[in-house]
């Protein structure tokens, strides 16, 4: 008789691992593909697959066979709702990561969340996931809107700038970065524009900043509404006695179409590209051989993604059914990452350091980004007392 319970036993102990072993990761990966930001994105996020050792459906990532799927947001809330219910519903994934608008992210996150789907987000930010819509199954892999301006207002107390005139696009990672820098900016604020989204003509804006005659201008306009204000920035001639900080405007992505008119001007970042840690050195090294030019921290927190998720299947035994398990792994950031080591808050957002970064001449003439210093060292997001503590993970 204990013979046959051992055999028994024996069996279901078998069968259960049998079991584990056989789970699925599956993920749902949706951005803005034909968006600047959303490519470089999402060229990052492929090259971390690889790194992982992840080239194609079934191959295993953290130890796990695994399927990526699909789906351009196009930029547009209802769509990546789409995206989203698809993940969810259709495809059956644990996550669902990617999105570079916060407005995407808000909409997207009850379909995800209420179905203890993890929320994995590559860039945006909201102040509503950090706080007041806070869940324990988000995650980010960049940063929360505010932490990038609360740090540049640090930076211009250190530059001793007396008056700044504020500049946004109006929606809102936009005005987080507003209400970010004005929370640790100590000087004068002498004006501010909240400028439609998507906007490319800025010729009244700079004429009322002419007319304020500020220190500096501080501004908020990603992608190609940061191109745009450049050029007109620049044939104003108006940089020549207002000092430009940027946020998310000029990086290795718009370099190339902004050209020399970023020289001179400042910005904050949580990724020190000089830096020669080597996860970070392989980083760059490979997106430089793969796309011919020095990657944007768009990229590479596209690229720390799926390191991060591996880590936390890793983390699980590959148990990837359990989310809430699986993404209490994951907030343990057990990975190599570009940024080097950081930690995460209970609600989800890294706490991490952020960096001084300027554009210069380079050697060959080109504009160069380069980190000229620290800014803040372990930074949290402003958010986590609007957290309800039931969201908390610990």
């Amino acid at each position: 008789m204990y013979k046959l319970l051992s055999v028994a036993a024996a069996a279901a102990a078998v069968l259960i691992a049998g079991s584990a072993s056989a789970q699925e990761l599956r993920i749902g990966y949706m951005n803005s593909m034909n968006h600047p930001l959303g490519k470089d994105q999402t060229r990052g996020w492929k090259l971390g697959l690889a790194a992982e050792g992840w080239k194609k459906n079934g191959d295993k990532l953290g130890g796990v066979p695994t399927s990526v799927f699909y789906c351009d947001d196009q930029s547009k809330p209802d769509i990546g709702i789409t995206c989203a219910k698809k993940f969810v519903e259709q495809d059956k994934v644990q996550i669902v990561a990617g999105i570079t608008w916060s407005n995407i992210l808000n909409a997207v996150r009850n379909p995800v969340v209420r179905n203890k789907v993890i929320l994995m987000s590559t860039n945006a930010g909201s102040s509503r996931l950090a706080g007041k819509a806070c869940s324990k199954y988000f995650i980010s892999s960049s940063w929360q809107n505010d932490q990038t301006p609360e740090a540049m207002g640090q930076m211009m107390n250190e530059d001793k700038l007396p008056n700044v005139f504020l500049m946004s696009a109006n929606y809102q990672a936009g005005k987080d970065m507003l209400n970010g820098f004005r929370r640790f900016y100590k000087g004068k604020i002498i004006g501010q524009i909240l400028f439609k989204l998507g906007s490319r003509d800025y010729q009244s804006e700079i004429t009322r900043v002419r007319a304020a005659k500020p220190a500096a201008l501080f501004i908020f306009a990603p992608g190609p509404m940061g191109i745009a204000f450049m050029k007109q920035w620049s044939a104003s001639g108006l940089g020549k006695t207002v000092k430009l900080y940027q946020v998310y405007m000029i990086d290795n992505v718009m370099l190339a179409p902004i050209g020399k008119r970023a020289i001179g001007t400042y910005h904050a970042n949580y990724w020190d590209l000089d830096s020669t840690r080597p996860a970070n050195v392989k980083f760059v090294s490979t997106f430089k051989a793969a796309y011919k030019r020095l990657p944007s921290h768009f990229a590479a927190q596209g690229y720390d993604a799926p390191l991060l998720i591996a880590s936390g299947v890793r983390g699980t035994g590959g148990k990837v059914n359990n989310t809430l398990a699986l993404m209490k792994a994951m907030r343990k950031a057990n990975y190599a990452s570009v940024r080097g080591k950081y930690t995460y808050n209970v609600n989800g957002m890294p706490i991490q350091n952020f960096y001084r970064r300027e554009v210069f001449v380079g050697s060959d003439g080109k504009p160069v980004i380069k980190t000229t210093g620290v800014v803040f060292l372990n930074h949290k997001d402003s958010y986590t007392n609007q957290c309800n503590k039931k969201e908390w993970l610990r």
